[in-house]
């Protein structure tokens, strides 16, 4: 973890849900059987688990893909070394990362997608961003936007070339910062693309310890 993680102190005892004013469609969302077909029919025959991590008057969104598997069996988004790598990114501790009074996680799936033949996850089914989205965004006015992954840029930036959204991030910031997926899997993209550690990490540090 970063040492910027230490400008974010915890707020020792308190449940970041509590008492926080829920969003009407968090309910309905948190009940959704669309997909229950579909996840029947992929290798874990899995049941839909809607992972819902939001609530009015937070100042981020982390506009994300979808849960794998173990957020599904976890009911928290970013149990996974993706998050650690998110985390670090974005310079803040779990207590902040979590508490939803600041942060909102809003996934474009919902629930875990299941496994293709090669044991990658699935993209998020198209009928999840087409159903919840909308409704979610406009109860929602965050002051920053973190578009993670190539699904979340399309839908908000209607751009598909990720690195090339990744690289033109500064005509986006400080509003928006467009990001590649924290997954393993983008660890030699990474390394391809030394700029993004260097140039855009720390902004993006920057940026978020002055709105949280």
């Amino acid at each position: 973890m970063s040492d910027d993680s230490q400008r974010f102190p915890a707020r020792p005892g308190a449940d970041p849900a509590a008492g926080l004013p829920e969003l009407p469609v968090a309910a309905e969302l948190r009940a959704c059987r669309l997909c229950v077909q579909r996840f029947a029919a992929t290798a874990t025959a899995h049941e839909p688990r809607p992972v819902v991590w939001f609530a009015r008057g937070a100042r981020v969104l982390v506009a994300s893909q979808a849960p794998g598997m173990r957020v599904h069996q976890s009911g928290r988004p970013f149990t996974d070394a993706s998050g650690q790598r998110l985390r670090d990114w974005m310079g803040v501790d779990e207590a902040t990362f979590y508490d939803r009074s600041r942060v909102a996680i809003v996934p474009m799936g919902f629930c875990f997608p299941g496994y293709d033949a090669k044991g990658a996850d699935l993209p998020p089914p198209p009928i999840c961003a087409r159903t919840w989205r909308a409704r979610i965004m406009h109860d929602l006015d965050p002051q920053v936007t973190l578009l993670i992954g190539g699904h979340a840029i399309r839908w908000h930036l209607g751009l598909r070339d990720v690195t090339a959204a990744v690289a033109g991030w500064r005509d986006h910031a400080p509003r928006v910062f467009p990001l590649p997926h924290p997954s393993w899997r983008n660890t030699a993209w990474l390394k391809r693309n030394p700029w993004f550690q260097a140039e855009l990490v720390p902004e993006l540090r920057k940026t978020l310890a002055e709105v949280l």
